[in-house]
């Protein structure tokens, strides 16, 4: 399987906007096979929207892939999504990586604003098809429970007569809807026993919907930090997770040696993972700075005959 080690963001660690575009021109000149961007619309923290946050991208870099870790379709309207993604992908020559779920339970983006959560996995389910029809099709025709569309159509398509739609989720539900619409898995907060657990059961799934999802196409997601896990930022990090997950959060980051890092992302492969969305644990632009460099001088070498 060809191993693939990107780099997101979720909250927004830089001092300022420049900043952030210094550590993208860090990563793309450093060999960092694609660069992510969690979605979380209500957040006191700051947060990147990643469908504009791939819009600029794909006007500031020239090689480096990218990707939304994962956007909530079933909040979003899926004939602007669509539209979205394919302009994005068409003016960045078909370096965008599309993923979705229906939103983390974890967050507020539903409850904030009063938005119904029942059938959201029904709608999500007619959404995702619609953006691949959208994507394909120049007629689209669609009678559902949530959407109707006649002789709907886009253009320019995507650049990529291929392009990706991975799918997120961490359920039994989740892995029919990956096998049913996806072109790949992309876990959030998954241990490799958990992702282990998911890809065995989407593999299931395709057998049943009679689709194919190639090996190299399943997803892991992970924080880490390199050096001392005794530091302020790892111990903070190590915190907040322990609280949002209200549990050890051990199987969920990583904190220590280049070595622990090696051997998560190992767990990970063993578990049918090959593609990768690390997440930086740092709280400045310095910081983030020497994670990024750490892990394209320590991490990336490693795996770079298998990439």
């Amino acid at each position: 399987m060809a191993i693939g080690l990107g780099l997101g963001l979720a909250r927004f660690p830089f001092d300022n906007a420049q900043d952030y575009w210094r550590w993208v021109e860090q990563c793309e000149s450093g060999g960092v096979d694609s660069i992510w961007q969690s979605d979380r619309l209500i957040s006191k923290q700051p947060m990147l929207e990643c469908l504009s946050t791939m819009a600029a991208l794909a006007g500031a870099t020239d090689t480096i892939r990218f990707g939304m870790n994962v956007a909530s379709i079933a909040l979003r309207d899926p004939l602007l999504v669509a539209k979205q993604c394919a302009t994005i992908d068409f003016l960045s020559s078909g370096r965008l990586l599309p993923a979705f779920g229906l939103g983390s339970a974890l967050g507020q983006d539903f409850s904030a604003t009063g938005t119904a959560t029942s059938r959201r996995g029904k709608k999500a389910n007619e959404a995702l098809a619609l953006v691949r029809q959208l994507w394909d099709q120049d007629d689209v025709n669609f009678k559902g429970e949530f959407f109707q569309y006649e002789r709907a159509s886009i253009s320019p398509k995507p650049n990529n007569q291929h392009i990706p739609l991975w799918v997120g989720g961490s359920s039994a539900v989740a892995m029919r809807r990956a096998a049913t619409f996806g072109t790949g898995w992309l876990g959030g907060l998954d241990s490799p026993d958990q992702a282990a657990v998911m890809v065995a059961g989407i593999k299931q799934a395709l057998l049943i919907t009679g689709r194919r999802i190639e090996e190299d196409h399943y997803g892991a997601t992970f924080s880490f930090r390199i050096g001392d896990p005794n530091e302020r930022s790892a111990q903070q990090a190590k915190n907040a997770l322990a609280a949002r997950l209200k549990k050890d959060p051990a199987d969920f980051m990583v904190a220590g040696s280049v070595n622990d890092v090696h051997q998560r992302i190992e767990d990970y492969i063993a578990a049918g993972c090959s593609k990768f969305v690390m997440l930086p644990i740092a709280n400045t632009t310095a910081e983030m700075r020497e994670q990024t460099r750490l892990f394209i001088s320590e991490v990336l070498p490693r795996y770079a005959d298998r990439s």
